[in-house]
């Protein structure tokens, strides 16, 4: 496991050592890969971060990429949502990534929800967990969540059906703590919890309860309803007590357990474990200050060279500490790049 899970996610990293996992992690997706291999047949060790091969996120819907080793031990398929014109991405998840990826999740959310367990409230239907060996990009959201939470709650009894909303373990769950998580995606929030005025009782029973609402995805959805930040924002703690927070994270289904939340500052933050990279989207420079393609690296991922993708996601690194405290790498998103798919699980 590496040393870089045991310190905290926000906190100087050494750089040299970084790179040194990154180069044998490499070395370990091309040598169990044959598909990466063709893709990257003259890779030489990285002198740089920004010299680390990326594979584009397209790849992973029309190949399968997966890297073979003794140590790697498969366990489940994650499926992300198709999107317009295209197939789903099929993301291998093998047992040391998933363990690695659940302590990345917990360190990261626990920087900015605090230590401590709390029931999960999760805006979804729960069957797709019947499903053996496989997990939806959008469940494997909602249990990302799982480490910080006591007990664990779905609130909707058909995929995608609002109207098998179940208010009734919200009140039941309510009325036993003080404090809760809720879980969705982006527009199922707001649709639920934003969007119409809820049950007297169930308004009655939050007013006074401290609620962090966490979501992910579906932004383009609002965006088809002129809902910006603010107004999605102020629609959720207006049904919840004094100290809730919403807190909205940006994450790939082919890089599970790395997730980038928005600080009070307005940015997000690579964790020390992972990286961020903007190319120009013409000649794959690399530039900071500037907006271009982002690329996500990390060092956790084991099952396939998903730790390296070209997004098909505009951001813009910036320099110097953030306001919010927080050191390493803080960029922001800025939307999809011109002429792209709009996918089915991102959060723009």
């Amino acid at each position: 496991m590496s040393r870089f899970l045991e310190c905290p996610p926000y906190g100087e990293r050494d750089e040299v050592a970084f790179l040194a996992e990154l180069n044998l992690l490499t070395r370990h997706h091309l040598e169990g890969c044959p598909e990466a291999a063709r893709i990257w047949p003259s890779w030489t060790a990285a002198a740089q971060v920004e010299d680390v091969p990326y594979f584009h996120v397209g790849l992973f819907k029309r190949l399968k990429l997966v890297t073979r080793a003794p140590d790697v031990i498969f366990e489940r398929i994650l499926h992300s949502s198709a999107t317009t014109g295209s197939g789903a991405s099929q993301i291998q998840l093998d047992r040391l990534s998933s363990q690695l990826q659940t302590k990345s999740i917990q360190s990261i959310l626990e920087n900015y929800l605090g230590p401590g367990k709390r029931p999960l409230l999760v805006l979804d239907s729960g069957k797709s967990l019947r499903r053996p060996g496989e997990v939806t990009a959008r469940m494997a959201a909602a249990l990302s969540l799982r480490p910080l939470a006591s007990d664990l709650h779905f609130l909707i009894g058909e995929d995608d059906d609002l109207s098998t909303m179940r208010w009734e373990p919200l009140l039941q769950v309510a009325s036993a703590t003080d404090e809760l998580m809720v879980y969705g995606f982006t527009w199922l929030l707001w649709l639920t919890l934003g969007q119409k005025p809820l049950p007297q009782d169930v308004r009655s029973m939050l007013a006074n309860k401290r609620i962090l609402f966490i979501h992910s995805g579906g932004w383009k959805k609002l965006e088809a309803q002129r809902v910006d930040r603010a107004q999605f924002d102020s629609a959720l703690l207006e049904c919840a007590g004094p100290g809730s927070r919403v807190v909205d994270f940006y994450g790939l289904v082919e890089q599970v357990g790395i997730i980038y939340p928005l600080c009070e500052a307005g940015f997000r933050h690579a964790p020390i474990w992972a990286d961020v990279i903007v190319r120009d989207p013409l000649t794959l420079t690399s530039l900071v200050g500037q907006g271009g393609q982002l690329q996500l690296l990390n060092i956790i991922t084991h099952g396939g060279p998903h730790f390296s993708v070209l997004t098909e996601d505009e951001g813009r690194i910036l320099p110097g500490v953030c306001p919010c405290g927080r050191r390493g790498k803080r960029f922001e998103l800025l939307g999809r790049l011109p002429h792209t798919e709009v996918r089915g699980c991102a959060n723009v």
